[in-house]
């Protein structure tokens, strides 16, 4: 996060480089491709994320943000390629055991979440890895992490409420919460600030920002469609268009206006004030 080059971003998009392991790497992708009913969701993506950094991933509908990010998960085995992710190689490790290293905020999570169920206990059963709290236990060590997580999103006052009381925006925050409770090495959001009114999705971006400058967090992927939703504290750019690397390296030299015109196959102007991001149509 000094805002140095690494060799592998100067290869071009989509290149891996070939230098010795690194110890620092948290997810290490070479060439991978999935391919579904001869469809590639994914084409030879070359992709490297160390521990310190904190990456945007950025696309139109269908350009495969979503597949990629399940592939950084442990829930997707690539068609071919090799993805390494916390230093385990997907198809040759316990993926369970992989997945508890892992923060994972997701639509198709959040869906499972039972309307009734206490806010502290949505977060707390993370500790589990069930949806909905029933006979197991939890150590009261569980119960207050559980509440500083909820306190840290600004939801703390929460935690009595049913689930299904709070706001899409409080919602949000409790699945990311819920997310970090495990104390991940990886994060991974996949289109947090979906469906938030303008208040909900900078309440949220702001909360983001705070989790991404602490270096204390664990590294960091979002999945977006909006420039402007990019938290302040994110250090690189992907970007991806029918399943294949347009660009990506640093943030500032990754979301440019000539590169966001290519990933969306419209002619863009981005521009920055600041931390923040905005695009519109040239």
């Amino acid at each position: 996060m000094d805002g140095r080059v690494r060799s592998d971003l100067l290869a071009g998009p989509g290149a891996t480089p070939t230098d010795p392991a690194n110890d620092d790497l948290v997810i290490d992708l070479d060439s991978v491709s999935v391919l579904r009913s001869g469809n590639h969701l994914l084409r030879e993506i070359g992709w490297r994320v160390e521990v310190d950094e904190r990456w945007v991933v950025l696309g139109p509908n269908g350009a495969g943000k979503t597949t990629l990010l399940a592939v950084a998960g442990g829930r997707l085995h690539p068609t071919s390629g090799a993805a390494r992710v916390l230093g385990e190689r997907i198809g040759r490790t316990d993926v369970n055991e992989l997945r508890t290293r892992i923060g994972l905020s997701t639509a198709v999570l959040a869906d499972r979440i039972p309307a009734q169920e206490r806010v502290r206990d949505v977060v707390v059963t993370a500790a589990w890895s069930v949806v909905g709290r029933w006979r197991e236990s939890y150590d009261p060590m569980d119960e207050t992490r559980a509440g500083e997580l909820l306190r840290q999103l600004g939801v703390g006052e929460l935690g009595e409420r049913p689930y299904g009381t709070l706001s899409e925006g409080e919602r949000k925050r409790v699945q990311i919460a819920r997310a970090l409770m495990t104390d991940p090495e990886l994060l991974l959001l996949d289109e947090p600030a979906a469906g938030l009114d303008l208040g909900g999705r900078e309440e949220l971006v702001a909360r983001l920002a705070e989790l991404a400058l602490d270096p204390d967090a664990p590294a960091m992927v979002l999945v977006t469609h909006h420039v402007e939703e990019i938290p302040p504290g994110f250090t690189h750019a992907l970007l991806l268009r029918t399943g294949g690397v347009v660009a990506q390296g640093l943030l500032g030299t990754t979301v440019t206006s000539e590169n966001l015109t290519e990933t969306f196959g419209l002619p863009l102007i981005v521009e920055r004030t600041g931390d923040r991001f905005t695009a519109r149509a040239a």
